[in-house]
């Protein structure tokens, strides 16, 4: 056995969102579908393929969406429920692969290095029995790639979904990856990718082709990176410390709102979506992020770091209106407000208080928690502004 072999598999659920929403309610299956802001106002966060068929995608204004397909059925989303079955699956995964790093809500990375024996010689196999384990266990696609590095496996996976899976074997990383538009590197955007193609790099193969140096001089420092990928290295090593970094939530108006009172009502909205989704995790944050959008599209964000990391509704919302009330200073109406903590610990880390009214506020927010979880996120609130 090689044991300088790594055996890295990348899976990436497909269209995630849409598929859970479609798991609730199957009458979707085989619509055109995308979850995100309901109104021309709201933004795509999950477009089904029928939908990207008709140039649908992520990011996109829902009302742009709307108007490329007008039988596109639009859904607000569950996104409680996708990080619980998220949460899920990872725990499923660790069942299989003994290092699994969890990339974001609909992807993760696993290390098969050294479980060859385990799994008869058959890594292909087992990752054809995870495929459709995954549909069975989560009625959830997949698209999984193995190969010897996260980059390799990442860039497979995003050609062949949906629904797809490749085995990338050792030493061929580079015919693989030849043919590939320059596009599919991740990290290449619009600049990026315009300043390749200036050079006449439009393939992989063009780039594997040309000298290191070339690509350096023309991205910089960026261009080691982009070399490397062309070439096929890249990181073998999963991070399994990897951890959410911001939990937020934000909220694109049907229609501007200039009323102080009624933005400050959404701005508390925000925050018990955000400060309930933090105590799910058994977190606490540290700093409180404002996003404000005015109606001519001028966006800024400011945040402010507490004494103590918190995840109770009234002590954000405070300092979430405190950075409000000095930043919204043109006489502008808003079209967006989005409220995000970050600078996480576990609560569990945190020093017991010695105070019986924080002990009985916690039994109250728990409470409220409950309640919430059984019978929706509008059915009780905290309290008032």
């Amino acid at each position: 056995m090689d044991y300088h072999k790594k055996f890295i598999a990348h899976l990436d659920l497909d269209c995630f969102f849409v598929s859970v929403e479609r798991i609730k309610d199957p009458s979707l299956i085989g619509k055109p579908v995308a979850v995100g802001g309901v109104g021309r106002r709201g933004v795509v966060s999950s477009a089904s393929y029928e939908a990207r068929k008709f140039g649908v995608r992520s990011a996109m204004p829902m009302g742009q969406a709307l108007d490329l397909c007008p039988q596109l059925i639009v859904v607000r989303g569950s996104h409680g429920e996708y990080g619980k079955i998220s949460k899920r699956l990872y725990k499923f995964m660790c069942d299989y692969a003994p290092i699994v790093q969890q990339a974001s809500i609909d992807e993760m990375y696993m290390d098969f290095t050294g479980c060859e024996k385990l799994y008869n010689n058959d890594l292909p196999g087992l990752m054809r029995t995870l495929q459709a384990l995954v549909k069975k266990e989560f009625s959830l696609p997949c698209t999984i790639a193995l190969s010897s590095n996260k980059i390799i496996s990442k860039i497979a996976t995003g050609c062949m979904k949906p629904e797809g899976l490749i085995i990338v074997e050792h030493g061929l990383e580079k015919d693989f990856l030849a043919p590939l538009d320059i596009a599919v590197i991740p990290g290449v955007g619009t600049k990026t990718e315009k300043e390749l193609r200036k050079y006449n790099f439009n393939t992989i193969r063009d780039i594997q082709k040309a000298k290191k140096e070339t690509i350096e001089a023309i991205l910089g420092d960026h261009g080691r990176y982009f070399y490397r990928t062309a070439i096929g290295l890249g990181n073998d090593v999963l991070d399994v410390g990897w951890k959410r970094k911001s939990i937020s939530n934000e909220n694109t108006f049907m229609e501007n709102i200039s009323d102080r009172n009624e933005l400050l009502k959404n701005l508390f909205e925000l925050t018990e979506s955000v400060c309930y989704n933090t105590r799910r995790y058994g977190w606490k944050g540290k700093t409180v992020k404002l996003k404000l959008r005015y109606s001519d599209f001028s966006t800024i964000t400011r945040n402010i770091t507490l004494k103590e990391p918190t995840n109770d509704d009234r002590i954000v919302f405070d300092a979430v209106k405190s950075i409000f009330l000095k930043a919204y200073t043109r006489k502008f109406p808003i079209r967006l407000l989005g409220v995000g903590l970050t600078q996480f610990s576990e609560s569990k880390d945190e020093t017991m208080s010695i105070f019986a009214e924080d002990e009985k506020r916690m039994q109250i927010l728990n409470a409220v928690d409950k309640l919430r979880k059984k019978f929706g996120d509008d059915a009780i609130h905290t309290g008032k502004l």
